[in-house]
């Protein structure tokens, strides 16, 4: 077999009702079995029974892969080295595609050769009603609909602004990758252990794999682009609607997305001294009012983990983006 597409899932432990529901989704695409293959990488499951009891027998590519070492991006990594297909998709274990999904990434890449990366919409369903200042922090969630305009971004060695990472770069739910972009980036992070901590790994919430994976793609001369007809609804359950849930996803990301930029020589910061970092979250304190609203204390712990971010920067570089 020589699938078009691999469709990597990573998965640690996951929900049974919402890992079922991202299979059935699969189940039901529109390309045919025999063009695609199913990837799932088990990342360190308790039980290692659990993720086998799963039913994948409805395909007739499908595979299992147990990596032994925790993190999202070393499972991204295991399932990129274990694909065959043209294109690869990352699914994540509460994503739902749209049915012609896989279809749609198929028909983008072939029109489109000097993609790397391409993405789309991920749209919300909440497992319970979310109070309304939610969505101020979608981006947080890894929701996206930035409308039914293509948008496609490249670095240009002729222009004179300096390089950056777009507002609407492919997010990891529902990335899909050409083959050779994804081999180029698997190696240039393969003894990077600082960029192979960017996403999450156990409990940490650091979440700048995807980021690392455009910039990585784009210095290389790709272009990455958004494809509103790539659609998926992703699953949030109730424990990720909490203000102190958010708060800590906010803190994690903000910190990951300074570390994240740093790795590709993207300064528009400076560093600040590891000693102020303590200060400067005691006055940030007053400045954003955290008491007053759980919008104001999310906000305020991305700020801290900004500050954090800083203050472990090796380098006191500046530029605008």
């Amino acid at each position: 077999m020589n699938p078009l597409i691999s469709v990597i899932i990573p998965t640690h432990n996951p929900n049974d009702k919402r890992l079922n529901k991202t299979l059935i989704a699969l189940k039901n695409q529109t390309l045919l079995q025999e063009n695609w293959e199913l990837i799932v990488i088990d990342n360190l499951t308790p039980d290692p029974s659990y993720i086998p009891s799963f039913d994948f027998s409805w395909h007739n590519f499908a595979k299992i892969i147990r990596e032994e070492r925790l993190g999202l991006t070393r499972a991204r990594i295991a399932g990129i080295n274990a694909s065959r297909g043209n294109y690869l998709v990352f699914v994540d274990d509460d994503n739902v595609l749209d049915v012609n999904y896989l279809s749609n990434v198929i028909a983008i890449f072939q029109n489109h050769h000097h993609l790397g990366a391409i993405g789309g919409k991920s749209l919300p369903e909440f497992e319970v009603e979310p109070e309304h200042w939610i969505k101020d922090f979608w981006v947080c969630l890894a929701l996206r609909d930035l409308g039914d305009e293509v948008q496609v971004y490249s670095f240009d060695e002729l222009s004179s602004k300096e390089k950056q990472h777009p507002l609407f770069a492919p997010i990891g739910a529902g990335m899909a990758l050409q083959r050779q972009a994804a081999q180029f980036y698997v190696d240039s992070i393969a003894e990077n252990v600082n960029r192979l901590s960017l996403d999450r790994t156990g409990k940490s919430l650091q979440s700048g794999g995807d980021c690392d994976i455009n910039l990585t793609l784009l210095e290389a001369g790709w272009a990455v682009g958004y494809f509103p007809q790539l659609q998926l609804n992703h699953l949030i359950s109730s424990n990720r609607l909490t203000k102190d849930y958010l708060a800590r996803l906010n803190r994690a990301s903000s910190r990951s997305w300074v570390q994240v930029l740093d790795a590709h020589n993207i300064h528009p910061w400076q560093k600040i001294p590891s000693w102020s970092v303590i200060p400067r979250q005691i006055k940030a304190f007053f400045s954003y009012q955290p008491w007053k609203s759980p919008a104001n204390y999310i906000n305020w712990q991305g700020a801290c983990g900004m500050f954090e971010g800083l203050g472990e920067l090796l380098t006191n570089k500046s530029t605008n983006l």
